[in-house]
């Protein structure tokens, strides 16, 4: 072999040598040497008798091996401590090389270097140090990195694959699915690339290992697989992977020693994959607990000593224990605020964060997709700047060196809350940006951080002005729009959502020259999912199985006032003559000073269809479940939790108004995670028994085209108003109601009263969430209802910091109204 090729196969012909006998013939130039069983040179075997080497040193060194055993001097290759193999030159003369195991330890090659004694002064030998042309010598020749892989593009751009002789740890919390980023590089090492993967399972079992591969590979329902029900389809690819290089070991007693004395004796080892390190202890799995520090070491000296990549998942994203597991790279999974994608950051040891990808989850299927990033400024895409103020237009652009790696100097941390502003601002995130906003302040109070260099101070800089503008420009600016009247109308989205009857036509696609075809955008978004959906449920079936339990009440809209605040109400004439009543509230003189601060948040419904969990097909009775399985959408019977605090509505809404006899109500996804939230978080005891239910699988993306068209339009009529904008708002509305048609005679291509309750009880969830936060911060909140309308009680011109004011879906506009005035919003 030559030497290029005998170096990337070191440990197949050590192996080779050590249990065969088999000598092999290597070449580099004119240099030649055999690398030969050590009962052909006996002496290989007496401890420093000559120059020794653990295999994955060798096989970095190898090039220098080669020519140093040419010139006769022997290279012994071990194991750890233990010589398996030795690289001899090659003689004229075959009884150069002792085949007898009682030669003495001198006997060597005739000519060659090792002295009568077999022992060679070690200590004379000085260390070999390479200069900086050796090392651009070996990059420039080493050729691209052909390491394992994720087969996800995205994240395998920003990790640069996986490399050898590092140990890398993915880290997410439970549930989220962290084991599925090792199943994916395993995967595609072993199915795609069709190299060797050591598979060591602390926690899952050869059999789940298989099911989740089978899955992933055709498509296949897990849960169903995990019940032993394969397709004719899923048993042919079963039987495809029989002879897959993909070595598992789930023994119970797996340890971390365990996998470093296996791994060797693996041929052509490719990649070691070790699922899991549990963060909490079993006594049953050594890989848990406080044993996992140790663990992650003999784990990282594995990777170096074969010099192949290691990929350990933990089920943990607490950076205490992260820190002690000391990893070369961390994969990082959060959520973000799509739950259809999760974040991926990723750190490196002497680097902190070097880049980040999306993936969207596909738990049904056991495996991740990429998913494209939210755009920001220098990609193309720069209409987030319509929407954002000039303090964070400069704090994103004096950020941008740091978060996009073309500077170093800011601590890990401080760039990875720069990158989520970032991302942030891009989206509209506004929880997002409330949440940020005390990293942020913490960040900008401590400058001697930041690199002293232009950059530096100029992002120390815009951090003191974007912070200050939090707490005081923001009221300032809101205070001058209102007294100048630039203000948006007070007819919002949803109050357009209400007055819009259908009529004969409505069904019809819209005429190109329309504004908005929302309607048709609406059908396409539908009918372009790989799920194929359902959107008409047939007359016939309509009064039996799930549909007679839908109701409008399940939208959990909130029509609650402060107990403590008096609310009356009053006639009123509009404008247009037209008799309503309006709401009047009375604040206690115990709430202090102030001003009632009207919130009114813009397109709550279009906003809700980015990721509304729901199930395109038919829902089937699934009966009383044992708990919520986010695989699955529909509806659910559960008990009223009980809600503790008197300063916030229910989070159920109205829902909680009609109890069946026996106290329960059914309420649609939305809401059962919203519960599983808020019982995660503490706010709630625990989870309410689910009795009965009616779902389908999951699908959250299914109207995500349809909201980002809506989106798009919305930025480019707002700004032009008049006919175009409110013709927008109607077709909109129009397109949404027609998803459940309530008269008979009314034509749709729609009939999902599932999907419009799903997506009204989205939009009222978040609602309620987005106050929930500022009253957290201390703000009193006098009322909340609808989907789109809150108040509270502030000083004059301060709205809640956890609003962002502006035009956009999800921005707010706000209004501030003197005690004992009539409120704009709140029409019967």
């Amino acid at each position: 072999m030559n030497a290029s090729d005998a170096r990337r196969d070191l440990y197949a012909l050590v192996k080779r040598a050590e249990d065969d006998g088999v000598t092999t013939l290597i070449h580099k130039r004119e240099d030649r040497v055999l690398l030969a069983p050590l009962d052909r040179f006996p002496a290989a075997r007496k401890a420093d008798a000559f120059p020794s080497w653990v295999l994955s040193a060798a096989q970095k060194e190898f090039g220098d091996l080669i020519s140093r055993a040419a010139q006769g001097q022997p290279q012994v290759l071990r194991r750890n401590t233990t010589p398996v193999a030795v690289l001899l030159p090659v003689e004229t003369h075959s009884s150069a090389l002792s085949s007898d195991p009682a030669a003495p330890s001198g006997a060597a090659p005739a000519g060659g270097a090792v002295n009568s004694q077999g022992q060679q002064d070690r200590e004379s030998v000085p260390r070999r140090l390479a200069t900086l042309g050796d090392a651009i010598g070996s990059v420039l020749t080493a050729g691209p990195a052909s390491g394992p892989t994720f087969g996800l593009p995205g994240l395998d751009a920003a990790t640069g694959g996986l490399q050898p002789g590092r140990l890398t740890l993915v880290a997410a919390a439970p549930n989220v699915g962290g084991s599925l980023l090792g199943l994916a590089a395993a995967r595609t090492t072993a199915l795609v690339d069709h190299r060797t993967v050591l598979y060591a399972a602390s926690g899952p079992n050869q059999a789940d290992i298989m099911r989740r591969i089978i899955s992933a590979e055709t498509g296949g329902d897990y849960p169903r697989l995990k019940q032993g029900r394969l397709t004719p389809q899923e048993q042919q690819v079963a039987q495809q992977l029989v002879h897959a290089p993909l070595m598992i070991d789930d023994g119970s007693d797996l340890t971390a020693e365990a996998i470093a004395e296996t791994a060797p004796y693996v041929p052509d080892l490719a990649l070691v994959v070790v699922d899991r390190l549990q963060a909490a202890h079993n006594a049953r799995l050594p890989l848990s607990g406080d044993r996992l520090p140790d663990a992650s070491q003999v784990l990282a000296s594995l990777a170096r000593t074969l010099h192949v990549p290691v990929l350990a998942v933990v089920d943990s994203d607490d950076p205490t224990l992260l820190g002690l597991l000391d990893a070369d790279v961390l994969l990082t999974l959060t959520a973000t605020t799509d739950p259809g994608r999760l974040q991926v950051t990723v750190a490196e040891r002497d680097f902190g964060v070097i880049g980040s990808a999306y993936l969207r989850p596909d738990l049904l299927h056991a495996r991740f997709a990429d998913a494209e990033a939210v755009p920001v400024a220098g990609t193309g895409s720069e209409d987030w700047r319509l929407h954002t103020t000039p303090q964070e237009r400069e704090l994103a652009d004096a950020a941008l060196p740091y978060t996009s790696g073309a500077r170093q100097g800011l601590p890990a941390s401080v760039t990875h809350v720069l990158a989520a502003l970032r991302t942030a601002l891009a989206g509209g995130d506004q929880e997002a940006l409330g949440e940020l906003g005390p990293s942020l302040a913490e960040v900008a109070a401590a400058p001697l951080q930041l690199p002293d260099t232009d950059e530096g101070r100029r992002l120390a800089a815009a951090l003191n002005a974007y912070t200050t503008a939090g707490t005081t420009g923001q009221s300032a600016a809101v205070r001058s729009a209102a007294d100048s009247g630039h203000l948006p109308d007070d007819e919002d989205d949803a109050e357009a959502e209400v007055e819009v009857e259908l009529q004969p036509g409505d069904e019809e696609d819209e005429p190109e020259s329309a504004p908005f075809p929302a309607l048709k955008l609406l059908k396409d978004a539908v009918a372009r999912s790989k799920m194929h959906p359902i959107p008409v449920i047939r007359a016939e079936d309509r009064d039996s199985g799930p549909w007679p339990l839908v109701s409008e009440d399940m939208d959990g809209e909130p029509r609650w006032v402060h107990p403590d605040v008096t609310s009356t109400r009053v006639p009123y004439i509009r404008e247009n003559g037209k008799r309503v009543r309006r709401d009047q509230l009375d604040v206690p003189d115990a709430f202090g000073e102030g001003v009632l601060c009207l919130i009114d948040r813009n397109g709550s419904y279009p906003s809700a269809c980015s990721a509304v969990p729901l199930a395109p097909n038919k829902l089937l009775h699934t009966g009383s479940l044992e708990a919520f399985d986010k695989a699955s959408a529909g509806i659910y019977l559960i008990d009223i939790p009980e809600w503790p605090r008197t300063d916030m509505p229910h989070p159920l809404g109205r829902i909680i108004d009609r109890p069946d006899e026996q106290g329960r109500v059914w309420v649609t996804t939305p809401h059962i995670k919203q519960l599983v939230k808020l019982v995660r978080e503490g706010h709630l005891a625990a989870m309410p028994a689910i009795h009965d239910s009616w779902t389908g699988k999951a699908n959250e993306s299914l109207f995500k085209p349809f909201y980002e068209a809506a989106r798009k339009a919305r930025t480019e009529l707002v700004q032009a108003g008049g006919e175009p904008y409110k013709a927008y708002k109607t077709r909109l509305s129009i397109a949404l109601r027609l998803l459940w048609p309530k008269r008979a005679e009314q034509r749709s291509p729609f009939w999902r009263p599932d999907w419009r309750m799903s997506m009204v009880a989205e939009a009222s969830v978040r609602h309620w969430t987005v106050a929930f936060k500022a009253v957290q911060e201390g703000h009193t909140l006098i009322a909340l209802r609808n989907v789109d309308a809150a108040v509270f009680w502030t000083p004059p011109g301060t709205p809640p910091g956890t609003y962002r004011i502006g035009t956009g879906f999800g921005e707010v506009k706000a209004k501030f109204i003197q005690p004992g005035e009539f409120i704009p919003e709140g029409d019967d």
